[in-house]
Formats: structure tokens, C-alpha cells, sequence
């Protein structure tokens, strides 16, 4: 499909407050809203442009180039930056000032970029100044600073895990990756690969882990179509 929408709607009438047209084919990508810069922005990643637009008109704010195809990935703020990404069919990341006005492809007010290990499916993970990120959808993790952009772990293999859909999560200075077979790897917030823990639930998780206190829930699904089973774990003392 090209030239997807975005659309504004009121959260009490559901009136349309205001509705563009995007130069993209279709993407899966959650919004993410934040107040800076003096503005209300939504920033939508996308295959020709990573977006900010003024919530209150739909005019773009800033726009950059560089992705790759089939954004799936939800955009994450670090202080003044905002972190765009894509891994699929090759591999983007971008660090772009949430003060940016214009068309900043290719300039210096980019922060820093990066085209090595993006997540496919996965959102990543911003775990106080690190990002955590998987490569595509493989138990390859990464883990950068956030401000730089400087690795800590490059592209190396989680052991126990082979692909992955769910995005990581943290909690407790411990962060949790989990794969599509139902096994959680357990790692230290540190930027150092050090496995503290594996287990599995032993059957297909696609969806992210949710930590909520001192538990943590994991939703799984086998079969299909009107076999389909899905259950929900939690984990906890």
C-alpha cells in the first residue's frame, strides 16, 4: 500500500482532529508522543523517513532518512534524542535531537548512527543510559550507550536463545530476553554479557514479557485457528 495515513482523532468524541497522507508503503510502527523542543510530538519511524509532527496540526517537525524496509520497531527517547530503527532486509539506527527542525538527512545534526545489529520485530530496551537491542529477530544482542552510541556489546550470541519476537524488558538493574520457544535469558544492566539465569515456560511465546511488582507475565500460544491455546504465566515469589 502507499501513502498510509496518519490520523488524529479527539480522545472524548473521536472526531478527527486532522488526517495526513504518509509517503510510505505500510508500516507497523506504534506511535510514540512526547512533550519537547516546545511541542507535542508524534514521532512515526518509516522506510523513507523517520517523522515528528506537531500533534496539533500534523505539519512535520523534523524528518530523516536512512531506514530500511518494514519498520516495526517503536521509537524510544533518551533526554533530547529520540532513537529510530529498523533490522529488517539490512540494518539502521539513528539518534536524532528532539530540537531538529527540517529535513536533517544525512547532516551532522544527526547525533549519531549506527547500521549494524537493528531489531527486526523487537522494540529495544532503554535501561537507564544503555539501549538493549536484539539483531532482527535473532538472539543477538547489543547493547549501546545511549548518549554516544558507543558499544558495549556488539552483535554477540545469546546462548539459549534463537529467535526472537518479543522485546526485552527490565527490571531490578536485570534485564529479560525472551524467545519464541518460551525460553528468558537473564542478564545484569551492566554492558557486559553475563548470563545470570535461563529458563523456559517450554511452549512458543511471541509477546513481550510484563513486569509488574515482583512478577513477571508471559503470554504463549500453540497451534492455530480453532486449535489454538494461549495461556498466561506468572512468574513471581
Amino acid at each position: 500500500a502507499k501513502n498510509v495515513s496518519a490520523v488524529v482523532l479527539d480522545a472524548k468524541t473521536g472526531e478527527v482532529k486532522w488526517q495526513i497522507d504518509r509517503d510510505e508503503p505500510t508500516t507497523w510502527v506504534t506511535p510514540l508522543v512526547i512533550e519537547a523542543a516546545g511541542k507535542t510530538q508524534v514521532i512515526l519511524n518509516g522506510t523513507n523517513r523517520s517523522r515528528s509532527y506537531d500533534i496539533n496540526t500534523g505539519e512535520v517537525i523534523w524528518e530523516c532518512g536512512g531506514q530500511v524496509t518494514n519498520p516495526i520497531s517503536t521509537a524510544i527517547q533518551y533526554e533530547g534524542l529520540v532513537y529510530c530503527m529498523t533490522g529488517h532486509r539490512g540494518s539502521a539506527i539513528v539518534a536524532i535531537p528532539l530540537d531538529a527542525t527540517g529535513d536533517i538527512t544525512d547532516t551532522d545534526k544527526i547525533a549519531w548512527k549506527t547500521n549494524q545489529g537493528a531489531p527486526y520485530v523487537p522494540s529495544p530496551l532503554l535501561y537507564g543510559d544503555k539501549l538493549y537491542f536484539t539483531k532482527g529477530t535473532n538472539g543477538v544482542l547489543s547493547c549501546l550507550e545511549a548518549k554516544t552510541g558507543e558499544p558495549l556489546i556488539n552483535q554477540k550470541r545469546l546462548e539459549g536463545v534463537e529467535n526472537i519476537y518479543a522485546s526485552p524488558v527490565g527490571a531490578d538493574g536485570k534485564i529479560y530476553i525472551t524467545g519464541r520457544d518460551g525460553t528468558t535469558v537473564v542478564i545484569p544492566n551492566t554492558g557486559e554479557l553475563d548470563i545470570l539465569a535461563t529458563n523456559t515456560v517450554g511452549e512458543p511465546v511471541d509477546a513481550s514479557p510484563a513486569i509488574a511488582g515482583n512478577q513477571i507475565f508471559i503470554r504463549t500460544a500453540t497451534g492455530t485457528g480453532g486449535r489454538r491455546q494461549e495461556f498466561l504465566y506468572c512468574i513471581g515469589k
